[in-house]
């Protein structure tokens, strides 16, 4: 099969390799439709992903081969996961892989199975930070930045669900309009707007009640002026130190929200309740309420401009390698 694998230094190649096995009497075989691009995989040096050959966590495809003891799928089956890639465990940027039954859910059936593969990450991550970090209520304020972005625009139609109002930072009038018919109330273009200035005036001075952090960095600590006194700050990323006295201050609940811990540390039941909360947003995109912006689709072969692009960033909605 082609497969693209990395080196210790992160380099990239497409290669050919022999079909993976099955591990286990409950592992699935996927024959793979495409694989999401996510910011985690562009960074070789991070610990998580030392190990990984092959990278990317987020696939969906096809189910071409089951173990003996397998019980909730079938041959044929289209489902989509969050696996692999981190670690030892090979990722999705390939034509194939496994993964234990437990880990993945069947996929929506009302969107492209390509576009599927967008999704895995940015849904666990979004309804860990804003539900169980969080625990955003109706009514409440939230502020959402790079909300045009692969987690910024699922964790918005998140929020709107969850019956929040909710401002958010883009940085041009394209993003503008996507992130409105999403459901975002106050729209601040952070390039010529102090976001801080403007979510003070929308909130009558008082601050939102949560923040949800993609940027990090000095985003993040001023962050800290536009939440209320006792608000909630939801990162994404490594804070900087400095601001610990300002949110102390503020007496601010400080949440930190990343993936890889359960892959890397194995954690069983964590990875099927990760597995749910696909089962929970397939039937959201079932009911219309969160959907996904792929805008960009590259061949597999392509794994290297994916990153790049990444890097580059500015890029709306997700990024997807294509194996057919």
């Amino acid at each position: 099969m082609k497969a693209i694998l990395r080196d210790a230094a992160g380099a990239l190649q497409i290669s050919d390799i022999e079909k993976p096995a099955l591990p286990s009497e409950h592992h699935l075989l996927v024959r793979l439709a495409a694989a999401g691009v996510n910011p985690m995989d562009v960074k070789p040096r991070a610990p998580y992903l030392r190990d990984a050959a092959i990278p990317g966590c987020d696939g969906a495809g096809i189910i071409v081969a089951t173990g003996r003891k397998v019980t909730r799928f079938r041959i044929g089956d289209a489902v989509y996961f969050c696996n692999g890639g981190l670690g030892s465990e090979p990722g999705c940027y390939a034509e194939y892989t496994t993964l234990h039954e437990d880990y993945c859910a069947r996929s929506p059936c009302n969107i492209p199975l390509q576009d599927a593969a967008a999704l895995p990450l940015v849904c666990i991550t979004g309804r860990n930070a804003l539900k169980e970090r969080a625990n955003i209520e109706r009514g409440q304020t939230v502020l959402i930045h790079d909300a045009a972005g692969g987690a910024g625009h699922v964790a918005l139609q998140m929020a709107h669900s969850m019956g929040a109002r909710i401002a958010v930072t883009v940085g041009d009038e394209r993003k503008a309009g996507l992130v409105h018919a999403l459901g975002a109330e106050k729209i601040i273009l952070h390039k010529e707007q102090d976001f801080v200035e403007e979510t003070m005036k929308w909130t009558d001075g008082k601050g939102v009640d949560v923040v949800y952090d993609t940027m990090g960095g000095a985003t993040f600590l001023r962050s800290m002026n536009a939440a209320c006194i006792g608000g909630s700050i939801v990162t994404l990323l490594s804070p900087s130190p400095e601001g610990a006295e300002l949110a102390r201050l503020r007496n601010l609940s400080i949440f930190f929200e990343m993936m890889p811990p359960p892959d890397i540390m194995n954690l069983h039941e964590e990875r099927i309740r990760q597995r749910k909360i696909l089962e929970e947003c397939a039937r959201q995109i079932k009911a219309g309420e969160l959907g996904v912006l792929v805008s960009h689709r590259l061949p597999l072969e392509e794994a290297e401009e994916a990153h790049r692009l990444i890097e580059a960033g500015g890029v709306m909605g997700k990024i997807i390698l294509t194996m057919d």
